[in-house]
């Protein structure tokens, strides 16, 4: 029995481990669930922003210019279509001005946004001819930023000999100029410093400058998932896949608080899951990377996705019948291993009904066994107290018969016949039985010190007899004791209290046609009376 119980713990602690062990993606999922939330404060934030746009004056260009460059910043990771929308203001209002920084700063918000939706040539094509000197130090970095994103990513989307070297190295000219603008120890040129690092496949220099940042920097929820995705993107590279695992999760949180929707982070996250045969969370992260894709606009995104997506789709729809086998097969065993228990706890159950028949047989038995134990300590008691009185009963009146013989002896002797009359007629034959009964009454309650109160509780309280000051028990009470010491035979009793048989059942009738309860009970209520130890 106890072998099948731990089988079946074992099965039940398998199926728990089948269930799923990677608990810390369930804050992942949460957040997940909530993202309406969060997409709803940043449409809330973004109507603020409209609502003062269509407030501004509209001879105010430069008001104009500054509040679309806010609401593109809200758009420029959340949704591409919008996003153009407003830096084509920018560049309606830049050109309306007249201000080449302002068109300049334009072109270069626009090429953001295209390399994000996955346009490559018209990123390109955006920035060419822009004079950075005209562009602030601000403007200049993002400006280098976007040039050394797009050769990058160039140079990964061609990842050949001929081609990548020459983007690579382009990359690395427009990198160390942002770099050099960037104020010292800021996020920008500490990222920027680990990106190239990175990119260059300097790991440890890397890792080293992303964990500072993590660590030592007070960064917002994009810039985190930003560093994170990138570190976690090191150690793929370097074989360290449960470390970027972790990471990647972490970063997708963090896009999702902050509505991102151009990220990478839940699609890298989606196939290090299903590259370590977690098909199931796998496939729900990578459609949540196509929604977000396909919410944003990004064709490139897109593209990268639904090339991986059947294959994961397929290996889910694998695993899942993978699972449902393996669960049919846990379902029957444990249906088999259940019935098992239940036969056993049938036959169980059936000897403790029978261990409890025959426990309860000894407990009738030791019940009947100190109730007759009681019986006989109770008829001990009350032999040994009466025999007791009896003996010394006796001598009394041996010894009195042996002196009145004497007595009359003499008398007889000396001829004196008058004085045997009056010997005789000394002896008082209603004293001796009145001391017989006296004596009696004594003895008895001795035995039994609560008959009187016991024996009137089974009477109305008008027809309870109580002895008067002068008796002990009066002849009603003296009829029962005498039937409590198990002396029921009407003669007997007639005899003892010198009346007919005939009085003795008219006195017992009469008390128990006042009593309230009746018949048997009455007479098995005054037998219940318990005798009470008393010291002697």
């Amino acid at each position: 029995m106890r072998r099948y119980l731990s089988v079946l713990l074992l099965l039940l602690i398998s199926l728990g481990a089948f269930a799923g062990d990677n608990n810390w993606l369930e804050k992942l999922k949460t957040e997940i669930d909530r993202k309406n939330t969060y997409d709803k404060t940043k449409e809330y934030k973004l109507r603020r922003l409209k609502m003062q746009l269509s407030s501004a004056p509209a001879q105010n260009a430069d008001r104009q210019f500054t509040i679309c460059s806010q609401i593109y910043e809200e758009y420029k990771a959340y949704q591409y279509d919008s996003a153009s929308v407003y830096v084509n203001r920018m560049q309606v209002l830049g050109n309306r001005l007249n201000d080449r920084s302002k068109q300049y700063y334009s072109k270069v918000k626009t090429a953001f946004i295209l390399l994000s939706s996955g346009m490559f040539k018209e990123a390109f094509d955006n920035v060419k001819g822009i004079d950075a000197r005209y562009l602030d130090d601000s403007a200049r970095f993002e400006y280098y930023s976007v040039l050394t994103r797009a050769n990058y990513d160039v140079a990964t989307y061609d990842n050949d000999r001929n081609f990548s070297p020459r983007y690579n190295a382009e990359a690395n000219r427009y990198i160390d100029s942002a770099i050099a603008i960037s104020k010292p120890n800021s996020y920008n040129k500490l990222y920027l410093t680990g990106y190239k690092n990175l990119k260059n496949k300097q790991y440890a220099a890397a890792e080293a400058v992303f964990l500072n940042l993590l660590k030592t920097h007070q960064l917002d929820k994009h810039e985190f998932a930003i560093v994170a995705s990138t570190l976690s993107d090191l150690y793929i590279s370097t074989g360290r896949n449960s470390k970027s695992i972790d990471l990647l999760a972490q970063a997708a949180v963090a896009d999702v608080q902050s509505s991102t929707k151009e990220t990478v982070a839940l699609f890298w996250l989606a196939q290090q899951l299903y590259k370590n045969g977690d098909s199931k969370n796998a496939y729900a992260f990578i459609q949540q990377a196509m929604a977000d894709a396909e919410f944003y606009g990004a064709r490139q995104r897109q593209f990268q996705i639904s090339t991986v997506l059947p294959i994961v789709a397929a290996q889910e729809l694998n695993d899942s019948e993978k699972a449902r086998t393996r669960f049919l097969i846990y379902l029957v065993v444990i249906t088999v291993l259940a019935s098992l228990i239940v036969l056993f706890a049938i036959i169980l159950f059936k000897q403790l009904k029978k261990v409890q028949a025959k426990e309860k047989i000894i407990e009738d038995k030791n019940r009947e066994l100190e109730s007759i134990n009681e019986k006989l300590l109770e008829d001990a008691r009350i032999k040994e107290d009466y025999i007791g009185y009896f003996f010394n009963a006796i001598s009394g009146y041996i010894l009195k018969l042996e002196k009145l013989k004497h007595s009359i002896d003499t008398k007889l002797s000396i001829k004196k016949y008058d004085d045997i009359q009056i010997t005789i007629n000394k002896i008082n034959i209603k004293k001796e039985r009145e001391d017989l009964f006296y004596t009696f009454d004594h003895v008895f309650l001795r035995i039994f010190p609560n008959f009187i109160t016991a024996f009137n509780a089974l009477l109305p309280e008008k027809e309870q007899i109580w002895p008067k000051e002068h008796e002990v028990l009066t002849t009603d009470l003296r009829i029962f004791a005498l039937m409590r010491l198990g002396i029921s035979d009407p003669e007997a009793v007639a005899n003892i209290l010198e009346y007919s048989e005939k009085t003795i059942y008219v006195y017992k009738m009469r008390i128990k046609a006042k009593a309230l309860i009746h018949g048997e009970e009455f007479d098995q209520r005054i037998m219940a009376i318990k005798a009470v130890d008393t010291p002697k």
